[in-house]
């Protein structure tokens, strides 16, 4: 979300969209495990930067679709550009990131918009596949994954 806020006049607001679809809040969980100048966000200040950004598009009637951040439980030590991601260091992730897919959910409810669960759908996959099946680092989806989460965005839609 912080990445976003600076932006989300010219890049979103300005456009006048019909619909939006917000996927974020992976990045504002474990950067602070990487780098040593990385922010802590915490979730009173993830929920209020994007409900700064719901609140115009919500009063403008833009129809809302709201994407859970998720993260795959992948197995070992992954690579992330530079980094090394360890088991513990996802724990933590997990821990930060489970509190902002609850304001996702409370957001989607206030705004009245629909809400894509990924991160459940992607446990739920998977349970069959193995998670590194759908982001081979947890956080970014391989193609496959990609293709799970179009197909629940145009079921949630059509």
């Amino acid at each position: 979300m912080r990445d976003l806020e600076p932006r989300r006049q010219t890049d979103v607001l300005d456009a006048r969209p019909d619909v939006v679809s917000v996927l974020v809040g992976v990045n504002d969980m474990g950067w602070h495990t990487l780098a040593p100048e990385g922010h802590v966000i915490c979730v009173e200040e993830f929920a209020a930067g994007y409900d700064r950004l719901l609140a115009p598009l919500a009063e403008a009637g833009t129809e809302l679709i709201l994407i859970e951040p998720f993260l795959l439980p992948v197995h070992g030590v992954v690579e992330a550009g530079a980094a090394r991601v360890s088991p513990e260091e996802r724990k933590q992730w997990r821990a930060g990131l489970d509190p902002k897919i609850q304001a996702v959910r409370e957001l989607a409810r206030s705004y009245n918009a629909q809400l894509l669960s990924a991160d459940s759908m992607f446990t739920d996959l998977a349970t069959t596949t193995g998670p590194e099946y759908w982001a081979e680092d947890g956080v970014h989806p391989t193609p496959a994954g990609h293709a799970a989460l179009a197909a629940a965005w145009l079921r949630l839609v059509t």
